[in-house]
């Protein structure tokens, strides 16, 4: 039990490590050579088998929630509705940051994108995916919100695990679509990954409110269980002053008779 309170404790520190240590053991790979295994099985399933006429339009569907027009709408709600002194400009800063990080990366690389089996036009480099990248940074900033400030334990884990599921998601549609190998794909989440881990830690502060860490800590440790409802409590504590004033007075009335007597 300690073990996993002292890795829960540190999971930023660890999630952010792990994330970049496999983004640069692919970069490695990809500037070695420039089709890896895990592409040509991600080729495999989703061009050879996966591939249907109903199931294109799915996946474009898919791709576009990482799209401009949709993340700009995002944008907007993020702005209107999440807590906090800007969350607008907490979101705007992270988008920014993370395309300025992917341009970089993608002159660094120099990789072609897949040719030959692409079912919509791209441009540009393809290491790492642009679309994964901003996927999950702004759908993984929206369920770290999400996370930290919603008091319902089920909303929460609900919104987090539809966040995921819709990372998960666009990067499948971009290898799909052949515009992507599967090592763009997953370098673009840790690459995104990584970057959350320190944006979350060191921007979202200036942001976003903070909350004092011992109730941060209490909602967020795996045996946090919800608190019982506060009408709850206050029924029962005057049950209990009723029932202790009851006592008292058939004490005293028995104290009275005694001494009649």
């Amino acid at each position: 039990m300690a073990i996993l309170k002292r890795i829960w404790a540190e999971r930023r520190i660890i999630v952010t490590s792990v994330a970049i240590i496999l983004f640069l053991a692919i970069m490695q790979n990809v500037r070695s050579t420039e089709i890896l295994q895990l592409d040509v099985d991600a080729y495999n399933f989703f061009v050879l088998k996966l591939r249907r006429p109903w199931m294109t339009s799915i996946m474009e569907g898919f791709s576009s929630l990482s799209s401009p027009i949709v993340i700009g709408a995002m944008f907007l709600m993020v702005a209107a509705f999440a807590p906090g002194r800007r969350p607008g400009l907490c979101a705007a800063v992270n988008l920014v940051c993370v395309v300025f990080i992917n341009q970089v990366l993608k002159y660094i690389v120099h990789r072609p994108r897949p040719d030959g089996f692409r079912l919509i036009s791209e441009v540009g480099y393809s290491f790492p995916s642009g679309h994964s990248m901003v996927s999950m940074a702004f759908y993984g900033l929206c369920a770290w919100m999400v996370w930290h400030y919603e008091r319902d334990r089920i909303m929460r884990w609900a919104c987090c695990l539809a966040f995921a599921g819709t990372i998960v998601v666009v990067g499948m549609s971009r290898v799909y679509l052949g515009v992507h190998y599967a090592s763009d794909v997953i370098a673009g989440f840790c690459v995104s990954l990584a970057w959350i881990g320190v944006y979350t830690k060191v921007f979202c502060p200036m942001f976003m409110p903070a909350e004092p860490d011992q109730h941060k800590e209490i909602v967020q440790s795996p045996v946090y269980v919800e608190p019982a409802h506060p009408s709850a409590i206050d029924n029962t504590l005057a049950m209990k002053a009723r029932h202790m004033r009851w006592k008292n007075s058939s004490k005293m009335e028995d104290e009275e008779g005694a001494d009649e007597d």
